[in-house]
This record gives structure tokens, sequence and C-alpha cells, in this order.
């Protein structure tokens, strides 16, 4: 790594508000640098001049070429002033000292290209997850200076990324409000919130013991502001629509070349990368890309050498070589090469079924033709609809199904998107249906679309869809597996989603289900890229409860789930019709 050297400025915004900044910029002043930046909730640290990063920019060959590497603690946060509000809205037009982090972003940029030596006023933007957040909030700041961005994981919209999926909320997800929902009136170089202590490690049990939702309120004594703010609303009303990136991504003209970042296993973030990268593509012109790699939240930031999801290995090296390979081209040529040609393909996409990349000129891909399944009577997936079958079971809320079988209490949930799924086949409350062996291989890339025709003797339900791969009774348990795991029939979940059924005619628009009524409920899984190889299954479970990762449904119509009562929660019995089908992008 060249030698480099720190300073820490408090840059300031229109309006006077100033920002914390910390910029690292290499000692060799015989050429000019382009400026990587990330703004970021989580700290700069560490602060103080003499104290550097163990680990400066976006990977380690980036910051060995040589780049000026700037970290901000965006308003309100840390080291900086002002208030800070969760996911600020964007304010297109905006007037006098109006302010949004497109405007902090377009007056931090200005700063530096103004006040930094050695630069070649050229400038990228990256960030994963929140930062990723403000990575593609930065391509509404418009400044010229703005070349390149790498959203990786960044979150869309808050409705639909981290803290609720489809209406539903992920409880699993509860204590990461604290980190958010506390507020400071001056600038904090140490945590000012802390996490409530839960006095167990058995993740199940606490949350089913703190239902409903309202019991978790003794925590904060109402002092967490975000938790409040989920409570306040449970639609998608104003307060959340105004939050979202992806609808601006489609109108403002974006110059800077993106290449947007997501792991096909990332619980927290799949909506946001792939909504971003195809808000982008559709109105704009501008070099846009995206790749997704067989990684949980941020993997691909990462040195490990084996790249492991729960129990299975999809190969080595795979971060590394993105990051060398992908990351590192895709700046270098953007900030800093006169070439007008990059070599890298529009879509990179791992195939967690052959565990081997895949390039595409379009995603999803332009040949994919659309293939349906039908959850049909004996547990059959089919392709023949049977409007007469219909398959029933009951789902209780005090004995909801787990999303896994692992007793844990993490902070957020990543392993289980790769769990096996047998433990939940083989209960009664969950629908199984399955296609006969596939004779040859059966390749899905792209969305996946699940369209449930539902009945409930109820008002209020949740309806989950898990993709699955059965492996065949002869695979070989390798190292990684759980010890009382064998690869020999494992159900790998491939893809899972929640619908609220309150908002099936749409999320601003909660809806009680009338008893015994059959009903249409849709439901849009995250893309895949995912091959069934020959001596595989496809499986479909259907179920309507995914404890703790998500909350129960009371299964009675409530207009605000957060305020359900104990009595709220009842037994219902859940029917599905056989002209229910899922609806699959097939690559032929």
């Amino acid at each position: 790594m060249k030698p480099i050297k720190k300073k820490e400025v408090d840059i300031e915004m229109r309006g006077g508000i100033k920002l914390h900044t910390t910029i690292y910029t290499p000692k060799d002043h015989s050429k000019t640098y382009p400026i990587l930046m990330q703004r970021t909730p989580y700290s700069s640290v560490p602060y103080g001049k003499s104290r550097m990063k163990k680990r400066i920019g976006p990977n380690e060959q980036l910051m060995k070429e040589g780049n000026i590497i700037v970290y901000q603690d965006v308003r309100g946060r840390w080291m900086s002033e002002g208030i800070y509000d969760n996911m600020r809205a964007y304010i297109p037009n905006k007037k006098g000292e109006q302010i949004d982090e497109a405007s902090d972003t377009y007056d931090t940029i200005e700063w530096l290209i103004n006040n930094l030596e050695n630069t070649n006023k050229k400038v990228g933007v990256w960030g994963i997850s929140y930062p990723g957040f403000y990575t593609s909030y930065a391509l509404l700041s418009e400044h010229p200076a703005l070349k390149a961005a790498s959203p990786q994981a960044p979150i869309g919209d808050f409705y639909f990324d981290d803290f609720h999926h489809n209406g539903a909320f992920l409880l699993s997800y509860w204590r990461a409000t604290y980190l958010f929902g506390y507020m400071k009136d001056k600038p904090a170089s140490e945590p000012w919130y802390g996490f409530p202590d839960v006095e167990t490690e058995d993740q199940y049990q606490f949350f089913l013991d703190h239902t409903p939702l309202s019991k978790r309120d003794a925590f904060d004594e109402g002092e967490n502001v975000f938790w409040n703010q989920i409570k306040a609303h449970p639609d998608y009303d104003a307060f959340w629509q105004k939050r979202g990136l992806i609808q601006h991504l489609e109108k403002v003209d974006i110059k800077p070349a993106v290449m947007t970042v997501g792991g096909l296993f990332d619980a927290e973030d799949l909506y946001g990368p792939f909504n971003t990268y195809k808000a982008i593509e559709k109105n704009n012109d501008n070099f846009n890309m995206l790749v997704f790699g067989p990684w949980s939240h941020g993997d691909w930031a990462r040195k490990s050498k084996r790249q492991v999801i729960g129990n299975i290995h999809f190969g080595d090296d795979l971060s590394e070589e993105y990051q060398n390979n992908y990351e590192t081209v895709f700046f270098n040529h953007f900030l800093k090469s006169n070439s007008e040609s990059i070599k890298l393909a529009e879509a990179h996409i791992f195939n967690t079924g052959t565990k081997k990349w895949n390039d595409f000129d379009a995603w999803p891909p332009k040949n994919a033709s659309k293939k349906s399944f039908y959850l049909g009577a004996n547990q059959k997936l089919t392709p023949q609809k049977n409007e007469k079958s219909e398959v029933k079971f009951v789902s209780d809320p005090q004995k909801p199904v787990p999303y896994s079988e692992d007793i844990k209490f993490g902070f957020t949930p990543r392993k289980f998107m790769t769990d096996d799924q047998r433990f939940a086949a083989r209960r009664p409350d969950v629908l199984v249906f399955e296609t006969e062996v596939f004779d040859e291989d059966f390749t899905i890339s792209g969305e996946v679309l699940a369209d449930l025709k539902v009945a409930t003797t109820g008002s209020a339900a949740d309806w989950i869809v898990k993709i699955i791969d059965v492996f065949p009774a002869d695979t070989e348990t390798t190292d990684d597996v759980q010890d009382h795991l064998k690869l020999s029939n494992y159900h790998m979940m491939v893809r899972s989603e929640v619908f609220r059924g309150r908002y099936r005619d749409g999320f601003d628009k909660p809806k009680a289900f009338k008893p015994n009524t059959k009903e249409n409920v849709k439901i849009t899984l995250q893309d895949i890229n995912h091959t069934f190889k020959k001596g595989h299954k496809l499986q479909v479970q259907v179920q309507s409860t995914f404890f703790p990762y998500i909350d129960i449904n009371p299964q009675t119509y409530v207009d605000n789930i957060f305020k359900a009562k104990k009595e709220d929660f009842q037994k219902q019995t859940h029917t599905i019709f056989g002209d229910s089908r899922i609806i699959f992008d097939f690559a032929e």
C-alpha cells in the first residue's frame, strides 16, 4: 500500500450545518488521483489524526493503486452536526436552503474538488447497505464531477428492505431499530444509543413470549423514534412513500456509470439492488450494470477464501475475484482511464445451482420465457391446472413455523437463506408441492411470481412461499454441513418471500379477507439464477408463519397489527386452490 496521510475536516453545507469528513490521501504528490467517497450513518471511525482505518477504500487493490478515499458521517450522525432523518426524503427542484442527502452530497463533492490537492476532480461513490442507499442517493445530486457509483446492497425503500417485506414487519430486525431510533443533539465520537438486553439465546421463545408487538414497548419507554415511526405507519402511506428512492431513479437523467452489487442470499437487501438496477435501466442510457454473487449481506467486500452460506459451499476466492476483476476495473475505468470501452458484462450473475458465473447482456435475460407450475393435489407441482383441487392447513399463532431450526439470537439473520427445509416440510401447517425428478437441467433466470388463489376462515393472513432445490439421495455430505444434517435429500432454500394478505389490492389499501371466500394474492419473489440439476427436484412450500423472522399475523383483521391484542390472535384454516401457480422466467 502506498504511504498515506489522514486529515479530518468539517465541511459546511448550505444552511450552515457542518458534516465531519475524514480524508485519506497518498503522500506521493507526483500525480493526481480520483476521489472515492462513502457517506455513512455508521461512523467514519477511528477519529483522531493519528488513527488509521485497518482497511481503507472499497478494496485493498484500489488503495494500493492510489486513490483519495473519503468517509463522511451523514447529517445528524456521529461527529456531524444537524438532525438525523431515517431515509431522508428526496426533494426534487429544491429551493433556497432546502436540503436532502443529494444536496449534502453535492456540497461535499464541490468542497472536495476545490480544496484537495492532487485530485483529477473525478469522483466515485460506493457503500454497502445503508451507505449503499446514500450511494444511490448521490446519483440524484447531479454533480458533474460524479463519474461513477457502486450502490452495494442498497436500501431502495424501507417498506420492502430490511424492516418490512411486502407489508410484514421483519421482527428479527427489531433490535436494529435501536441503532437508528435514538437521536442526538451534538457531535458524538462514542455511541449514544444502546441495545435491549433480551437475556436469552432463544429468539423463538423470546419473541413468542413478547407477542403481541406492543410488549416490546417496555424496552425503550417510548424513546426509540424509529420504532415509534414503524408502529405508527403499518401501511405504505405517504411517510414511507416519500422515503423511497426507486421512483426517483426512474425520473432523473443519470449520467454517472453505475455498478449495482448484491448477494443472492442477502436476507436484508434484495429488493434494493435488483430494483435500483431496473429503475436506472428503465429510463437512462448511462453505463449501468449488475453483479450478483452467492453472498450474504456484504460478503463480496470480505476476503473469505471459501464462500459458504449456511451448509452450502459455492466456490473459492469469489469475493476477491469480484474485487479485482469488477470493482477495481469499474472504478479505474471511469475515474482514471481515457478509454471508451470497458469489457464488463451488463449482468454478471452467479448460478447458485451450477456454481458458475453467467454473463448476460440484459437482466432478466432477453431470451427467457414464462413457465408456470400449478400447486396441485397430492403435493404435486405440475404444468396442469386443476381448479377443483383444494389443499387446507391450520395456522396457529401460538405455534408458528420457525424460519430456522437453529437455536440462536443473532442481530440480523443470514445463514437461513440456504437452510435445509426438511424440518418445515414435515409440519402439518406447511404445504409441500414437488415436481418429479428432473431428467435434464432446468434453469430459472429472473423474477419469480407466486400467483395464489386462497381462502381463510379468518379475516387476515400472511402467505409465505419458498422455492426449494431437493438434492438427490446420493449427494455426498461436505465438511461445511452442520453435524446433525446430511446433504442426502437436502432441501436447499433458494428463495423465500412473505406477503401480508391485507395488501393484495395495494400496500396503501389494507383490506380484510371475507371468511371462506376465494381471493387472489400475488407475491413477487426476488430474482434468482438457479439451475435445478438433473436428478434434483423443484419444491415449493407454502405456509402462513415464518417466525421470528417475520412477526405473527393475528389472523383477525385489525387496523394496525402493532396495536393487536392477545385475543386477536386466533387459529384459522387456510386453503390453497389448484389454480394457484408459480410463474418463472425460464431460460431455454
